[in-house]
């Protein structure tokens, strides 16, 4: 190999025959040294020499035992509970890294939380707000995941608040403001946007019956946001991005936090190290930081977890 040459962390992948995330790792952990050159990561050709020719020598010290039949890793299906476009690349990064495949599951945070309670979700999202303590998902997770070992990891920060009409003819400017004659078109039970609705409401001590319209459901941000651009409603609860998508004004209320949770279980070590190396990786973030409205300063972060 030429001295002069380097490599993207793809085509070093490409070379040793290895996931990107393998290479990641072995990068985080200072086994292979990298340069940048704007956001992406190179590799000089002679360190990737080294690298291999350290490899040959250590093998030749040690041989490698040959893993037994139950010790090969089989490729699973898992479930990812949520709405945000976020996921769907989470989803993408996840097969492509991995080889598991991974289905998606568009309940809201609570209804997806309940689901791996039953065993039915394996990587839930979640963005609950809890009025009592201004925290996001956690007093939630405490209380449902009774009994199981978990980890709470950042995915992403957002702005949450109201869709109004272009101009904001009620001038709409608090959580307050929903006891102004107007009509709101409500996001299903068990949605972070419903739950965020009723905490503020339980807050500012009004009662929901005073809400014209706050039976109406939709089950997604986007049709939340359709039926105040058309005229169905006055006034919805939302994230931006859906609003941006949309054309209707967005009056942010709140930053929420939203979280990825897993069990700890041995059958989910693997799926966690891939998580979280996902999370973590720059390509990854990049991603997510381009589509706008994201703020990805946590990203991968440890919210919280059980031992």
């Amino acid at each position: 190999m030429s001295q002069e040459l380097s490599y993207t962390i793809e085509e070093v992948a490409q070379l040793l025959k290895v996931s990107k995330l393998t290479i990641y790792d072995l990068v985080k952990k200072g086994e292979l040294p990298v340069f940048r050159v704007g956001r992406q990561m190179r590799m000089d050709a002679k360190d990737l020499e080294k690298y291999i020719t350290d490899g040959k020598s250590h093998t030749a010290q040690a041989p490698v035992a040959k893993p037994h039949q139950n010790e090969v890793k089989e490729t699973q299906t898992l479930v990812i509970s949520g709405q945000d476009m976020v996921l769907d690349i989470l989803g993408q990064y996840i097969t492509k890294d991995s080889g598991h495949k991974t289905l998606r599951s568009n309940i809201g945070s609570l209804s997806g939380l309940i689901s791996m309670y039953n065993g039915d979700s394996d990587i839930v999202s979640l963005h609950m707000f809890d009025g009592d303590t201004g925290e996001y998902n956690l007093p939630y997770i405490k209380k449902i995941l009774v009994g199981y070992p978990y980890i709470l990891l950042n995915l992403v920060s957002r702005k949450a608040g109201l869709y109004v009409k272009k101009g904001n003819p009620f001038n709409l400017t608090s959580w307050i403001d929903l006891n102004k004659d107007l009509t709101i078109i409500n996001r299903e039970r068990g949605s972070g946007a419903r739950i965020l609705l009723d905490e503020q409401l339980r807050i500012h001590k009004i009662p929901p019956k005073n809400l014209k319209g706050y039976e109406n459901e939709e089950t997604n941000h986007l049709s939340v946001a359709s039926a105040v651009s058309s005229g169905v409603a006055d006034v919805g609860v939302g994230i931006e991005k859906a609003a941006k998508m949309v054309g209707v004004d967005f009056i942010p209320l709140i930053t929420e936090r939203y979280d990825l949770v897993l069990l700890k279980t041995p059958k989910n070590e693997d799926i966690i190290n891939i998580v979280t190396s996902i999370l973590s990786s720059e390509p990854f973030r990049a991603e997510i930081d381009a589509l706008g409205d994201y703020d990805v300063s946590r990203t991968g972060s440890i919210i919280h977890e059980t031992f």
